[in-house]
């Protein structure tokens, strides 16, 4: 009982780690497209000559 309890909590452990990894990805790519995104100006203030 005690073996499967360890187990268990190793694999929550592990989830828990690859979830904090996969945010701070996501977050950083966020973070970096809308600094890239900055400096362009944006389609509905340059006009694309299309009615």
């Amino acid at each position: 009982m005690i073996s499967f309890v360890n187990s268990f909590l190793s694999y929550i452990v592990l989830l828990l780690v690859i979830g904090v990894a996969a945010a701070v990805a996501v977050t950083v790519g966020i973070t970096m497209a809308k600094k890239k995104n900055a400096g362009k100006p944006s389609e509905t203030t340059e006009g694309t000559g299309r009615a």
